[in-house]
């Protein structure tokens, strides 16, 4: 009975032998079309009617560019996306090439969740993108991801509202002093209720932080290790915050906020709103919903005449998930991908911000009109645009800040003892 069992096993294991060889041939047929070429599998979040033909044009043009690499798509919805990425990481069976925050790069690289990219890039190669993007792809002196997009704030302004209140339309406010005063000026007021307001510096796409930020020298909250979160400055950012809700009432600005909504109903663009905080792309409503509308942009104004105009930016990176089977050729559509050609067609179609600054310069150049202004503004404005990398000695910092800074505008805490106690909750989050 033993001989007959072991006879048995030993069958058994061959066959389980011949179908794991089997399986591996396929799995390998499967990485390659029927012409030899390499299959990247490529994750992306752009799924929407305007974005995918555009990646999707962008990964023709790389497959019919070259004959050894055929690049597939696979969309992943918003939030799915980044889980179902770690998931696979985890299990040994990622995506080639995914698109990922640029503010976390350093907790990938950190947690080995992200491939280091340093063996496929030389110094030419770094050169061609805004230095302050750069900076976030590269944890402990090694490269992790490439940048592909980014964004910036600017003060956008009714130029017509302008010269309704007495306004030079080419004059906008440069400091906070001066956006105060234009903003009385562009209010419009029937008895207690108002009928435009100058300005609200919370509306648009910008939040306490920015203006913390612009106030404090364009320093973040951990600034080269060290928490700068309880400043003066900062201080000062929060109060000037609460004096806008002061003065317009709460009752005005929760009214106004109800009504916020679709692109159509947007204040700025409804002439509700004479000033309006927003990213570039911000445009592009403009241009399809209030196509009567004169409008200017300008940089953030500053916190005072000795300050910069700081602004704070976001964005995405290209990077390859680490056990990615095929890296070299995955980076190959990196290249393709956050280079000159590919950058510029997805600015020019999206209207967006890219990484490649020859890319970038191109778009700015070729652009005619409004298009043109805004877009140059944005590029022009990247240069005094702070990107604030999530540190991994800090990796959940901004669930302790935000919930203090929302309370401090709720009026439950004092901007002094909520940065206080903000700083001393990210203090105990510090890993060694």
């Amino acid at each position: 009975m033993d001989r007959k069992r072991n006879l048995l096993l030993a069958v058994l294991l061959f066959m389980g032998f011949l179908a794991g060889c089997s399986g591996n041939e396929n799995s390998a047929q499967a990485e390659k079309t029927e012409d030899g070429k390499v299959v990247v599998d490529f994750w992306t979040f752009w799924g929407s009617e305007t974005r995918r033909p555009i990646i999707e044009k962008i990964i023709a043009n790389f497959n019919e560019s070259q004959d050894d690499i055929h690049v597939k798509h696979t969309f992943l919805p918003w939030g799915d996306i980044w889980t179902k990425n770690l998931a696979s990481v985890a299990a040994g069976n990622p995506a080639d090439v995914i698109i990922n925050d640029i503010n976390t790069v350093s907790q990938r690289a950190e947690n080995q969740q992200v491939e280091d990219l340093s063996q496929y890039i030389d110094e030419s190669f770094e050169k061609q993108f805004y230095p302050h993007l750069w900076e976030t792809v590269v944890y402990q002196d090694k490269t992790y991801a490439v940048p592909f997009n980014t964004d910036t704030r600017l003060l956008f302004y009714n130029k017509a509202a302008f010269k309704e209140a007495g306004l030079d339309p080419e004059a906008p406010p440069q400091t906070w002093e001066e956006l105060e005063e234009y903003a009385k000026k562009l209010d419009v007021k029937t008895g207690n209720q108002y009928e435009r307001i100058g300005f609200y510096p919370l509306w648009g796409s910008i939040g306490a932080s920015s203006w913390m930020t612009n106030a404090d020298d364009g320093k973040g909250f951990i600034e080269n290790g060290k928490l700068a979160i309880d400043t003066p400055r900062k201080a000062e950012a929060l109060h000037w915050l609460l004096g806008w809700k002061e003065r317009l009432g709460e009752k005005t600005v929760q009214t106004y906020q109800a009504e916020f909504g679709s692109e159509q109903s947007n204040p700025f663009i409804a002439g509700k709103v004479a000033m309006w905080v927003d990213i570039g792309t911000f445009y592009t409503q403009i241009r399809d919903y209030g196509q009567d509308l004169e409008f200017g942009v300008a940089p953030l104004p500053s916190f005072d005449e000795d300050s910069g105009h700081w602004a704070e930016g976001g964005g995405f990176v290209a990077e390859i998930p680490k056990g990615a089977d095929h890296p070299e050729e995955a980076m190959e559509f990196i290249k393709y991908l956050t280079g000159p050609e590919g950058q510029k067609y997805w600015a020019m179609k999206n209207f967006d911000n890219v990484a490649n600054i020859e890319a970038a310069e191109a778009v700015a150049s070729e652009l005619t009109g409004d298009e043109q202004m805004v877009y140059q503004a944005t590029v022009e404005n990247l240069q005094q645009t702070k990107m604030f990398p999530v540190p991994v000695e800090y990796p959940d910092y901004h669930s302790r800040i935000n919930p203090v800074v929302d309370n401090i505008l709720l009026g439950k805490i004092s901007p002094e003892e909520g940065l206080k106690k903000a700083e001393s909750d990210v203090s105990k989050l510090k890993r060694e």
